[in-house]
């Protein structure tokens, strides 16, 4: 092989030098300079040309002074040579000059770039990082500002696949901001343990993954999960992840990667499925999910209070003017959600209630509670659940999962019946028949756009109306499909007197308010909800539990029962004494809805969780009150 010429090795030097980037060249041109005016400085002064006999030192001040200003040759006097040589300096000056200015703005424009691209390290700590890019975003974020609104240095970090300039954008149009929380973006892939490293994983307070839009959201869940907790980097403290799983098979894929963490997945699937169920069976529900679970007005607190040790729990319901009791969490961790009435308070037990804020649990120490005993009405006798028509329209892949969740809940031999036009929902209607014990189902094929295909269904005949979002559609044209099967259902409810609540799944938040127009009887918002979820559980891990117990269809359950069931209507009524009678029946009360303002949304539609216990509400006949009880 033939030896490389001296030529080829400087070459090879220099582009080697080049590619090491702006610093590497600026050094060069310097070096460069350096030399020229050494070079010519040692040549004047061997000469004997300078015209003042200047010495070495002098001559290189000299030449440095025509490199950096060319127009300070204009003034020199001196023989030819000594011009001559102060105007190969200036040239050479010209030259490296113009290049150093050449590079130092590549240099600026390349970081400058770089920081637009959000390639920058984050130096935050107890920070909630975001890990990855969905609709559900904005409301998290939203959330997240609520809740750290009385913060002073409140940290949001996003790190997402996509543009930062897009994303700053996006949350600036969708985001009010609150408080003084600051919302910091990176560009990159959280898969990427080198991205990863520049959003400071190993000292946020907590990581929320939101799983990609697409057809496979589980497998990028569990490769982050795994970014994070095996990182090489990783710290010794457990991780706080919150994020969703579609599929329940991978459920226990997360459990078994996070086993040293503290990961937290909701399974979404069947969460929605249980919301929507659930919902379509109590008018109103869905508000006071929504208000159990946003920053926006009381939220879920665990407190400890020694001074209750000893004392049941019938007893701490009582205890507060503020704060609605919901339930124990137990020394070891266990989570009691309305608990027998005699259930004992230890040391150590913590409850958990309703309140404004953390600090607003506090004991009202009232040794005369204001309980109008004479209007609370005993336990009548319990009325047996009679059979009931459902009727769903459209179908999603949450849809199977909602059928079988009905059967949870109704008497045997109640009918269901699935309107919808996929071809797939034939065979997934097929097999759910098959798991049934409570429900006999029918199918039929069609658009549930269609007006003569609603009215060939006879809908009066059907106690509940659930109108799932189409799937394999765009949100907004999946959410402009149902609005027409909604507005096609209120005008035939208006022209029969039978009554049917109609309970309608949207995908964007933003269409409910279109959506009032059709008088509907509840919305779902499930990505919404979901996002809600999220939000609380990154601020507080110990509600997964609650939240599990609270939609599980065993145990106790949210209801919402007639007022008059429990006391005298159209009596000034405190809440003390609702609680009291709720009380009585092993339940309890956190709030009630008032029928009159069902319809109003300035209202919150009626709902009231956690109202003062002392304020006396004269109610009616159609009013409720919302218990947590056995179902």
């Amino acid at each position: 092989m033939k030896k490389p010429t001296l030529k080829q090795r400087f070459g090879y030097w220099f582009d080697t030098m080049m590619a090491k980037g702006t610093p590497a060249m600026i050094v060069m041109l310097f070096i460069a300079s350096a030399l020229v005016i050494l070079l010519v400085a040692a040549i004047v002064a061997i000469a004997g040309v300078g015209p003042n006999d200047e010495n070495f030192v002098q001559l290189i001040w000299v030449s440095l002074m025509r490199t950096l200003d060319p127009g300070t040759m204009g003034g020199d006097d001196g023989s030819p040579f000594f011009l001559f040589m102060m105007l190969v300096v200036t040239i050479g000056g010209l030259f490296v000059i113009s290049a150093l200015i050449g590079v130092i703005n590549a240099g600026l424009e390349e970081q400058l770039e770089r920081l637009r691209k959000g390639r920058s390290r984050v130096l935050e700590n107890d920070h909630t990082l975001i890990l990855g890019w969905s609709s559900q975003i904005f409301t998290i974020i939203s959330e997240l500002m609520i809740a750290n609104e009385n913060k002073n240095k409140a940290r949001i970090v996003v790190l997402a696949n996509r543009d930062k300039l897009e994303i700053e954008g996006q949350i600036r149009e969708r985001i009010q901001k609150i408080g003084s929380t600051r919302v910091i973006v990176r560009s990159g892939n959280p898969i990427d343990l080198n991205d990863l490293e520049l959003v400071s994983p190993h000292s946020a307070r907590s990581i929320i993954i939101l799983p990609p839009e697409n057809d496979d959201p589980d497998s990028f869940v569990i490769k982050t999960v795994l970014a994070l907790t095996n990182n090489p980097n990783r710290r010794e403290a457990p991780y706080h992840i919150v994020t969703q799983i579609q599929n329940q098979k991978n459920m226990d894929v997360v459990k078994m990667i996070g086993v040293n963490d503290k990961v937290l997945a909701l399974q979404t699937r069947d969460l929605i499925a249980r919301i929507v169920a659930q919902t379509s069976r109590q008018s109103g529900l869905s508000v006071v999910y929504n208000e159990l679970m946003n920053f926006g007005g009381d939220e879920i607190y665990f407190k400890q209070e020694p001074s209750l040790s000893g004392k049941t729990f019938g007893e701490a319901l009582l205890a507060y003017e503020h704060s609605a009791v919901m339930g124990l969490r137990k020394k070891d961790g266990s989570i009691l959600l309305n608990p027998p009435m005699k259930t004992r308070i230890e040391p150590g037990d913590e409850l958990f209630a309703l309140s404004k804020d953390n600090d607003t649990i506090e004991l009202s120490n009232l040794w005369d509670i204001p309980i109008e005993k004479g209007l609370i009405r005993t336990r009548g006798k319990a009325h047996k659940p009679g059979l009931e028509k459902t009727l769903i329209v459209g179908w999603n892949r949450s849809a199977a999962a909602v059928v079988l969740e009905l059967d949870a809940y109704v008497a045997k031999g109640s009918q269901l019946t699935v309107v919808a036009e996929q071809s797939s929902a034939r065979s997934e209607v097929q097999n759910c028949k098959e798991k049934l014990n409570m429900q006999t189902l029918k199918f039929i094929p069609g658009d549930p756009t269609n007006r003569d295909l609603l009215e060939s269904l006879n809908i009066p005949e059907f106690d509940h109306v659930i109108v799932l979002a189409r799937s394999g559609l765009e949100v907004q044209e999946a959410d402009a499909k149902t609005l027409v099967t909604l507005l096609h259902m209120r005008d035939i409810a208006q022209r029969d007197d039978t009554p049917f609540s109609i309970v309608s799944e949207m995908l964007d938040l933003r269409n409910r308010a279109l959506a009032e127009v059709a008088r509907v009887d509840d919305f779902i918002v499930s990505e919404h909800l979901v996002s809600l979820m999220l939000s609380q559980l990154s601020e507080e891990a110990g509600l997964f539990d609650v939240f599990q117990d609270i939609f599980d269809s065993e145990g106790s359950e949210i209801y919402l029962n007639p007022v008059e069931d429990y006391v005298e209507a159209g009596q000034p009524i405190s809440f003390y004494t609702l609680v009291e009678a709720a009380r009585q029946r092993s339940e309890t009360a956190i709030g009630y809805r008032l029928a009159a303002e069902t319809n109003n949304a300035e209202a919150n539609y009626g709902i009231h969780m956690n109202p003062r216990k002392s304020v006396q509400v004269v109610f009616a006949p159609e009013d409720k009150i919302i218990v947590i009880a056995e179902g």
